[in-house]
């Protein structure tokens, strides 16, 4: 490859877009449960969203189902996540998108499918019925500081490159992209070079529904499907991985595959942050699509008449930048239940390892509290005073962060996260926060602790 070129950009004045007390930066499950919470506590709250769109991977990388809400006490299955997820799954039912639960690892996990454009209708009517602005297809480009606080957020938009003041911001944007441009510091994936494996999302309809439901109803089935498929016909297929999860949506004529696994040219998880490795893993995800869709017709029942319907908009990222903030999750806080003393809610989704060629899960030990308490703490940087980073890229170790990253916990790091930009003192940083004060506004507005 060529060395790279430089060109250098004259100085420009912007124009500026508007002045508000709260921008959030990003629409998945963190940046809608911030946005809504400041929002409801009176805060002028604008959210910023590169595209048309709400819901994060939920729908631009096509995952289709929420994930962390339930976990085990005392032996029983319950929802342990609540608050501001409660309105959105309540006007996604009223909309006729949401499923019933469905279990999965015999019986240790519990997930809520839902219909996209339902998800995308229903995030649109909470923000709107919240007060929140919205500024669709704008992209986070830089930050303008004064000391150890931002005081503008420059985005690209299809008007051109404006700039947002607020007093406080929240970066919910999945790749710690303000809190990297604020000097934040951060680590990449696991360390070695690799990260959790991005994958790239379709739907398959047209499915025979019984067949089907008779042959891979358990997550178990699809994998020993696919490997008495590779013991009759060694080479025949090319499976990325292992393990793959197919699952019916609502209607279950139509079904939700997550079977593929992107590296880039060293063989190691592609890298979303790099222009070049993310072009070239969006045509390496839908490579993989065709072939894993070939084998779905000719080998498992039900699929024989099917069709792909739906590619996601995007390849799935699960893991780039986490930020090293005032604490960092832990994967044995994970497998420990931890419990800590600045708790904003539950963490109920064990270690997802998306590892080279396969999957790999951490459950929690204690079998009557299969879940964690998520700090305060993994929300605040110890360099900018007015930033707050919710959701995959908080101060979370690898192992941690595998875990933590589901829906379920990101709506819990968002919804505190909006609440205390909101609540916060004029001119005080986010780090000198009241705890218990915000901790009792949480509960108040139905976030569970389990203490």
């Amino acid at each position: 490859m060529p060395s790279p070129s430089f060109v250098t950009e004259p100085a420009r004045t912007l124009p500026v877009y508007g002045e508000f007390d709260v921008v959030v930066i990003g629409g998945g499950p963190a940046g809608l449960a911030a946005s809504v919470s400041a929002a409801s506590h009176g805060a002028r709250t604008l959210l910023v969203e590169r595209y048309g769109f709400l819901g994060g991977m939920g729908t631009a990388g096509g995952v289709t189902n929420f994930a962390g809400l339930y976990g085990r006490k005392n032996g029983e299955m319950r929802q342990v996540v609540h608050g501001v997820v409660d309105d959105l799954l309540a006007r996604l039912d009223a909309l006729g998108g949401l499923n019933q639960p469905q279990d999965g690892m015999a019986g240790r996990i519990r997930v809520r499918s839902y219909d996209v454009s339902a998800y995308k209708c229903a995030a649109d009517q909470m923000l709107v019925a919240s007060g929140v602005q919205l500024l669709f297809h704008a992209w986070a480009a830089a930050v303008l500081m004064d000391g150890q606080a931002i005081t503008a957020l420059v985005v690209e938009t299809k008007s051109g490159r404006q700039a947002i003041r607020a007093r406080r911001f929240i970066d919910c944007s999945g790749d710690a992209d303000v809190a990297h441009f604020a000097g934040v510091p951060f680590e990449l994936g696991d360390g070695h070079g690799s990260a959790l494996f991005p994958s790239t999302m379709f739907r398959v309809g047209h499915v025979d529904a019984g067949p089907a439901l008779a042959a891979v109803g358990e997550f178990k089935a699809i994998n020993d499907l696919m490997a008495q498929s590779e013991a009759r016909q060694p080479g025949r297929y090319q499976f990325p991985r292992k393990g793959a999860i197919l699952r019916p949506q609502k209607n279950p004529a139509e079904w939700r595959a997550n079977v593929t696994q992107i590296r880039n040219a060293a063989g190691t998880a592609m890298d979303a942050t790099d222009a070049r490795q993310l072009s070239e893993g969006e045509l390496e995800g839908r490579r993989q699509i065709t072939e894993y869709f070939r084998f779905l017709k000719n080998e498992v029942p039900g699929f024989a008449d099917s069709a792909i319907i739906d590619i996601a908009p995007q390849v799935g990222i699960r893991e780039t930048r986490r930020i090293c903030g005032a604490y960092m999750l832990t994967g044995e806080d994970i497998l420990s239940s931890a419990r800590f003393a600045d708790v904003i809610g539950i963490n109920a989704w064990p270690m997802e390892m998306h590892v080279d060629g396969a999957i790999s899960w951490g459950f929690p030990r204690d079998e009557n509290r299969a879940y964690n308490d998520l700090p305060w703490r993994m929300l605040v940087t110890r360099e900018v005073d007015n930033l707050l980073v919710a959701g995959r890229c908080a101060s979370m170790a690898h192992e941690g962060q595998s875990a933590a990253r589901a829906s379920g916990g990101c709506f819990v790091m968002g919804q505190a996260a909006g609440t205390a930009a909101a609540r916060l003192e004029e001119g005080a940083a986010f780090a000198a926060t009241d705890v218990a004060r915000l901790q009792q506004v949480l509960l108040d507005d139905g976030v569970y602790f389990d203490r």
